[in-house]
């Protein structure tokens, strides 16, 4: 009867069992989880992973409830029914009691476990010949999905009761009582849920160089082969996760839905989406209207590159059309943004650069035009700013910050900032600029730490307030919508990579506030974090290692989860990792072979042997 799998994942630790076998039926692009007639009581059972990924064009459908079935195998059906294809979750209701099943609110939330729920009998105990039986789910929590479909990582142990009852007229068990949300395992999760960056934009800041608005990826998870295309639309339209929307404005008006009656959202042949919207939109002006048609159209393409145009319509009349081209005029986002050059410090602690377009190993280094490249003064660490013209130097000893022109003949001037630490490592850190052309560094001063904000680079140093944060900033890094900074927090010799959200306010004649509000772990699994750098709109890239482990290299997203094909090649003594918001940039990294560039995928290879460095203007 085709492949046969046994069991939804490999349980750890519990009792749980599969309803009998799961037969997989692949004709036409569907695959039915199907329980057998009954439970073996002998026999060599294995627990295996029936939840390899499938193609992805091919859907997986549960089968519903057989009659008769005792309440171990409702538990186990239902189980798999939350890791089916099935919209509405119309299979996993059929588990359930009439009543609850109308009640159930399965996008509430859903609950990732590192391994598949176990059932364990339950504390009320219930014969399968009396009328009402309870199991208890466990396992160990991973992660949770609310109801904005945004993840935060979790941890501990996951117990929740289920209870179930048979029914009076009919003689089946079905369950009466069930958490809220969704429960599975973490292969499962992987299999049902694609991340997408959904857009917004930045409320109180813009580019520097065009003064367009700023687009902020707002990172969710949909269920991948359940129309995502307009889940995605959907979730745009109902606004910006809670952790961001402090921050973020989106252009559609309060209210702004879909019309009732529209199920689904399909691309035409030339691949341009028509959403239709209700009322709420019909009397917006041109750029309103292409503010919101730029925000669905990155929002669907970071789930698929076949959308070139979006149109809206309302009140029976089209609004506007955007197309992929003309949607670079509307907003400013980092991963458009094509930097010219690679920067790292040389052996004489020069800053040099190659250009970001070089295509082998055989690029050309050159000194950088100005003070920071002719020797002058020795560099620890650089910062180039986004538009590449200025660069902020930390002097060899830590103790003070530059910052001058990239263009031949400027000076390096008199320092903009200076620490008290008594070592290199209690002083500044390696500077980062935002998109408005602002510096940001760190003084790890114990006496006094603080994270610093130099307006346009100079002027009075603004201490940033960071509630919340327990431990020593030891690296920053502004993301290009200004809106969000990564650092690395050490806490008793343990570092984390941690996200903050960059808010403004300003009173009525008091000069300007800066915090960094709800720092939230982008790596809750590592306990060393030796690297870091931004490579995407949420995405960054980490090199440190697990307790007990070694050191690696891999991609993270900025809410704590880790995308597929996250490793890459190994290095050992990391000392810095580069990476552009543009995927499409080389990644490169400096350990004690020097200067060293992965082409391709493959493996790392040495440019120079000689580099302590390397970055990307920001």
């Amino acid at each position: 009867m085709g492949r046969h799998f046994v069991g939804a994942e490999q349980r750890e630790g519990g009792t749980r069992r599969t309803p009998g076998r799961v037969v997989a039926y692949a004709a036409g692009g569907v695959v039915l989880l199907a329980g057998c007639a009954s439970m073996p009581d002998s026999g060599d059972l294995r627990d295996v992973e029936a939840t390899q990924r499938q193609d992805t064009q091919v859907r997986v459908f549960a089968m519903p409830p057989r009659d008769d079935a005792p309440p171990s195998e409702i538990v186990q059906g239902f189980l798999e029914a939350l890791t089916s294809d099935d919209p509405g979750y119309s299979t996993a209701r059929q588990y359930l009691t009439e009543k609850v099943a109308q009640k159930w609110e399965p996008e509430r939330s859903t609950t990732v476990l590192a391994d598949g729920p176990a059932t364990e009998a339950g504390p009320a105990g219930g014969r399968e010949d009396g009328d009402d039986y309870s199991f208890v789910l466990t396992g160990t929590r991973v992660a949770t999905v609310d109801a904005q479909q945004s993840y935060t990582p979790a941890s501990g142990r996951y117990g929740q009761t289920v209870h179930l009852t048979r029914d009076k007229k009919s003689g089946q068990w079905r369950i009466d009582a069930l958490p809220p949300g969704v429960v599975m395992g973490k292969s499962d999760f992987q299999r049902n849920y694609v991340s997408v960056n959904k857009y917004y934009f930045a409320s109180n800041t813009a580019a520097d160089s065009s003064g367009q608005p700023m687009a902020v990826a707002d990172p969710v998870y949909v269920r991948e082969r359940v129309d995502p295309m307009t889940q995605v639309v959907r979730s745009v339209l109902n606004g910006p996760t809670s952790w961001l929307r402090h921050v973020v404005r989106s252009g559609f008006p309060t209210g702004t839905t879909l019309p009732k009656g529209v199920t689904s959202l399909t691309p035409d042949d030339q691949n341009k989406l028509t959403v239709p919207l209700n009322d709420k939109a019909a009397d917006i002006g041109q750029g309103k209207c292409d503010e919101m048609a730029a925000q669905l159209l990155f929002s669907l393409q970071s789930l698929t590159p076949t959308v070139d145009e979006i149109a809206l319509r309302a009140g029976g009349t089209q609004l506007c059309s955007l197309t992929e081209e003309r949607a670079t005029t509307v907003a400013a986002r980092g991963s458009e943004t094509d930097p010219d050059y690679l920067y790292f410090i040389d052996g004489q602690h020069r800053l040099e650069r190659i250009s970001s377009g070089s295509s082998s190993g055989n690029a050309k280094a050159v000194p950088v035009p100005g003070a920071l490249g002719d020797g002058a003064k020795a560099l620890s660490s650089v910062a180039v700013a986004r538009d590449e013209h200025s660069a902020a130097g930390v002097a060899l000893d830590g103790k003070t910050l530059y910052v001058t022109s990239t263009v031949s003949g400027s000076s390096i001037g008199d320092p903009v900032l200076q620490s008290k630490g008594k070592t290199e490592a209690d002083r500044l850190t390696t500077p980062s600029w935002d998109a408005q052309g602002n510096l940001w560094v760190a003084d790890r001063d114990p006496a006094d730490p603080r994270l610093l904000l130099l307006e346009k680079g100079g002027g009075q140093p603004l201490e940033v307030l960071t509630p919340g944060l327990d431990g020593r900033i030891n690296a920053v890094r502004v993301a290009a919508d200004g809106v969000r900074i990564a650092l690395v927090v050490d806490k008793g010799g343990k570092q984390s990579l941690l996200i903050g959200r960059i808010e403004r306010s300003q009173g009525s004649g008091e000069p300007p506030s800066m915090s960094v509000q709800e720092l939230r772990s982008a790596t809750p699994e590592l306990e060393q974090v030796a690297a870091m750098s931004w490579a995407g709109d949420s995405r960054l890239v980490v090199v440190g290692r697990e307790s007990g482990g070694v050191e690696q290299v891999q991609y993270v997203q900025c809410d704590g989860s880790i995308p597929e094909a996250a490793t890459l090649p190994g290095l050992t003594e990391v000392t810095s990792i580069a990476a552009s918001e543009d995927s499409d940039t080389p990644l490169f990294a400096t350990s004690k072979d020097g200067l060293l560039w992965l082409p391709g995928g493959s493996g790392w290879r040495t440019l120079k042997e000689t580099a302590s460095v390397a970055f990307y203007p920001g």
